[in-house]
Parts: C-alpha cells; sequence; structure tokens
C-alpha cells in the first residue's frame, strides 16, 4: 500500500493547515478549513486537487474556508453530526468508518473543546488528527464541554498505540510547555522534550507532529495518574478526574 502523504503548513496567526494525500488514488483531503488562501497555495505547490475536507469541529477557525473551497474544487465536507458544519455533506458521530482512497478512516468523538468535536483517526497510516482536543503538552480549552467530556475523550486517544503520530490544529506547544514544567517539572522526559522545543521554535520550526507515546510521557493532561503532580496540586488523594479538572482550570490562568 502506498504511503499517506502529509503537508502540513502555518495559516491564520497560530492554526495548522494539514493535507493529506493518497498517492495510489490521487485524491486529496483537507482538516479543517482554516484559511481559504493558505491552503489554495499549498495544494498548488504539491499539484494536487482538493476532494475532501474532513472537519473536527465547528470553530470559525477550522471551517473559515469551507463554503469557498467547496466551490472552488467541489469538495465534499464530513464533519460532527453533533454539530453545524458550513457546506456539510456528510455527517459522522463516534465509531463511524469511512474510506478516504486506499486508507481506512475511524471517527473518534472527542468532545470537550466543543460539544460534537470528532477525532479522525487512520490506523493504516498510523496518524491521528485531533483538532482541538489534544494538543502536543495540552488540550482544549472547554468552552462546550465539561471537565469529565474532556478527561473521556483523551483517554480514548491514550488507548491508541504509542506510535502513532498526532497532528492538532494550533501551534501552542511553547506556552503548553511552560504551564507542563509549572506541575510537572520533575519530569526528565519532560525536560528533554522543551529542549527540543525550544529549540524548534527558536529556528521558526514546527513543533508537529507528536506522537501518542510522547503525550503519554510528557503531556500533564494524560498523566493525571502520576503521584508527582497530585502532589505539586496538593491534591494526593483527589481522584484522576478530579485532578484533570484543577489542571484545566490552573491552565486557563496560567
Amino acid at each position: 500500500m502506498a504511503r499517506l502523504e502529509i503537508e502540513q503548513f502555518y495559516c491564520r496567526e497560530d492554526n495548522f493547515g494539514v493535507l493529506i494525500h493518497d498517492p495510489e488514488t490521487g485524491l486529496t483531503a483537507s482538516i479543517d478549513a482554516p484559511e481559504e488562501l493558505a491552503i489554495r497555495s499549498a495544494l498548488a505547490r504539491r499539484g494536487w486537487k482538493l476532494d475532501y475536507i474532513f472537519t473536527t469541529h465547528h470553530h470559525f477557525d477550522h471551517v473559515d474556508a469551507n463554503e469557498a473551497l467547496k466551490r472552488a474544487y467541489g469538495a465534499k465536507i464530513t464533519g460532527p453530526s453533533a454539530e453545524k458544519i458550513p457546506g456539510s455533506d456528510r455527517g459522522v458521530k463516534d465509531g463511524d468508518t469511512f474510506q478516504f482512497g486506499s486508507f481506512e478512516v475511524q471517527v473518534i468523538a472527542t468532545p470537550g473543546h466543543t460539544a460534537g468535536e470528532v477525532s479522525y483517526y487512520l490506523p493504516q497510516a498510523k496518524v491521528v488528527f485531533t483538532g482541538d482536543t489534544l494538543f502536543a503538552l495540552g488540550c482544549g480549552r472547554l468552552f462546550e464541554g465539561t471537565p469529565a467530556d474532556m478527561y473521556a475523550s483523551l483517554q480514548k486517544l491514550a488507548l491508541l498505540p504509542v506510535d502513532v503520530k498526532v497532528y492538532c490544529g494550533h501551534e501552542y506547544t511553547l506556552s503548553n510547555l511552560r504551564f507542563a514544567l509549572d506541575v510537572d517539572g520533575g519530569n526528565p522526559a519532560l525536560k528533554e522534550r522543551g529542549r527540543e522545543i525550544e529549540r524548534l521554535r527558536a529556528e521558526g520550526m514546527p513543533t508537529l507532529p507528536t506522537s501518542i507515546g510522547l503525550e503519554m510521557a510528557t503531556n500533564p493532561f494524560l498523566r493525571t495518574h502520576d503521584s508527582a503532580i497530585a502532589k505539586r496540586l496538593g491534591m494526593e488523594d483527589a481522584s484522576e478526574l478530579q485532578i484533570f479538572a484543577e489542571l484545566r482550570k490552573r491552565k486557563d490562568h496560567f
């Protein structure tokens, strides 16, 4: 089977655009549609035509270019059935699967940031697109969901194989690193990763993709079981959900 080709690029202020391309069938999809010009430029750079848009959630900075790209390329739009997605042709929910060329796409409901957000997992390509649910060293703000919603969503993603690459919607990693060090500063894996992140950002390079294994080792929102974090928060007797909720509250005001 051909290898999935992935083109990641900056758009808007701190969003990532991502195109995926199946060389066997020639099909191309955009993960979300943050900015029309940036996506059209990336398509032209690679010589690809846009066939699909896979939308993770309804926020403007993820759907802004949906209808313009649909008009320009005739692209079909897939998005969470629980949300109103501009130009949507197909709604999907947790457990749904569909084909993108040679690749199966599995839909994982990951609410929390919004009520109906989904992630797209391509097991044959060992890649997951998590929108604004799981970030490098962080997770999304709880605009519509509860701490329990987001905690459950992250636990689902943590069950994926450790070598699965993770692409998310924003370059928030340096800010997330500062918070992670504040609550988990004794973690040697985090310290090592922090040095690499600082180097990448100093050189203007992206910090993504990350991986499930790397996030399990360094992302405090996936490390609610760790006694050192519980002690740092003064919550040694709290549940993992309570620790998660406290981490998310602290990050909001960090």
